[in-house]
């Protein structure tokens, strides 16, 4: 049986055109979804992250990219 490990994965949630949410994680490419509320967009995201990390242990020894872009807000008076 495999040991579970804990990761954290930073996760950017967009307002789709559309409606609703889209959301990726950026230190995993191609790893997206969406969905019609950002609930539902995170429960999405979760179980497309854990699939992918999956799919990268049976792989071997790929890694998600280390370095992943920070986001963050600034507050600007103009």
């Amino acid at each position: 049986m495999k040991k579970m490990s804990t990761k954290l994965i930073s996760v950017v949630y967009e307002p789709s055109e559309e409606g609703g949410y889209v959301a990726y994680a950026p230190s995993l490419p191609g790893c997206n979804t969406q969905g019609d509320s950002l609930e539902e967009a995170e429960r999405n995201i979760t179980e497309a992250i854990e699939l992918y990390l999956e799919e990268l242990s049976e792989v071997g020894d790929i890694q998600p990219q280390k370095a992943s872009p920070l986001i963050g807000a600034v507050l600007v008076y103009a």
